[in-house]
């Protein structure tokens, strides 16, 4: 114990105190640790809010995105007064004003496999609120490799998951899933959607299993998958078993340091899902403006199409696969949404079926109105 708690610390954490689970023994423990959030969106607003008002003495929040007006239906961390600011600033704004007494360790990176090591080593335990599966494999591989404890969750559209990974005592993220699904077969929140107030539960559970780790109390969920399902309001549980054979926690193991993980996960580097696009908002502006014969093509849903657009024909990118026949594969396509990740799938896709033209727009349309 090198720096125990203050008067003012014991007054804050009163009722941890009283609890003989925690006393004040407990609280001096998550003073003491160190807990690493990937990704301060919908899953890691609630757990770094509950981490930081539980008396966590460093809460280290990895994140290279910012602000978006689509995020503030679900990502409680963030203010409308944030849009725009980067989401490790904007979280260690609002983590600041929650608790003073917390230090908040900004890594405003993308997470990768030349980073992640690095940066996983330096905390007690991971949690897990990235929204792809290449950062949930680079996250797992990170945590087993260091013997890190990764506390898993994930969510979508009613239905969320959660669990707690400890390779020493139990299965790791690829005993479950050994292999990511192919791509596009899964759709993201963006495209499927999200409750807003489904990632607070599923969050604020991965918090609790942070706090009961660190406290070594309670039962974790080692080897128990929970499923959430927000409609039937019911909770189920599986059970997982370390699997033997797992290339990263096995008996044999045959990846012993991080890999390409956007490879593994079927991105393949250079193909419209790897990259933004092929054309800039400037690069279409101009030529357009020239009127030259340049074929639009938006892949958002109708409601988002309503709100703002550029122009072109509508066809979502969930009715695109059936709809192909209605396009001419021998013009020059430019194929947009919000960001560019829908619209980069769309170019993927089409190209596979002859549409040699086919362009993505480069950052979306949220690019093309900060031209």
């Amino acid at each position: 114990m090198t720096n125990p708690l203050t008067p003012a610390e014991t007054a804050r954490y009163q009722r941890h105190l009283v609890l003989p689970e925690i006393g004040p023994e407990g609280q001096q423990k998550l003073k003491d640790s160190r807990v690493l959030i990937v990704g301060a969106g919908g899953l890691g607003s609630p757990a770094a809010l509950y981490l930081a008002a539980a008396g966590v003495g460093t809460l280290g929040i990895v994140d290279d995105d910012v602000v978006d007006v689509t995020n503030l239906q679900r990502q409680i961390l963030h203010s409308s007064s944030a849009v725009g600011a980067s989401k490790v600033q904007s979280a260690g704004k609002r983590l600041g004003e929650l608790n003073p007494h917390v230090r908040v360790q900004m890594h405003q990176v993308r997470l990768s496999s030349a980073n992640a090591k690095e940066i996983v080593k330096e905390y007690d335990i991971i949690i897990d609120g990235s929204d792809n599966f290449p950062a949930r494999y680079l996250l797992n591989d990170s945590c087993v490799l260091l013997g890190k404890p990764l506390v898993y969750g994930s969510i979508f559209r009613f239905e969320g998951q959660a669990s707690l990974f400890d390779s020493s005592r139990g299965p790791c993220y690829r005993c479950l899933y050994p292999a990511p699904p192919p791509p596009g077969l899964v759709p993201s929140c963006e495209e499927g959607g999200v409750l807003g107030v489904l990632p607070g539960i599923i969050g604020t559970i991965q918090a609790l299993e942070a706090m009961k780790f660190l406290l070594k109390t309670g039962d974790l969920l080692i080897g128990r998958l929970l499923l959430f399902d927000a409609l039937a309001m019911t909770f189920n549980e599986l059970k997982v078993r370390k699997d033997p054979a797992c290339p990263v926690c096995g008996e044999h193991p045959t990846i012993t340091d991080l890999i390409d993980y956007e490879e593994f996960c079927g991105i393949k580097k250079g193909s419209a899902m790897a990259e933004a696009g092929d054309i800039t908002p400037e690069e279409l502006k101009e030529r357009l403006e020239k009127k030259e014969e340049i074929f639009l093509l938006d892949v958002r849903e109708q409601y988002e199409f309503d709100a703002f657009n550029i122009g072109g024909t509508l066809i979502p990118l969930g009715d695109l696969p059936r709809r192909l026949g209605e396009l001419d594969s021998s013009r020059e396509i430019v194929v947009h949404c919000r960001t560019g990740r829908r619209s980069g799938r769309a170019v993927e896709l089409m190209k596979s079926k002859g549409f040699s033209k086919a362009r993505n727009l480069t950052g979306g349309l949220e690019a093309w109105k900060t031209m």
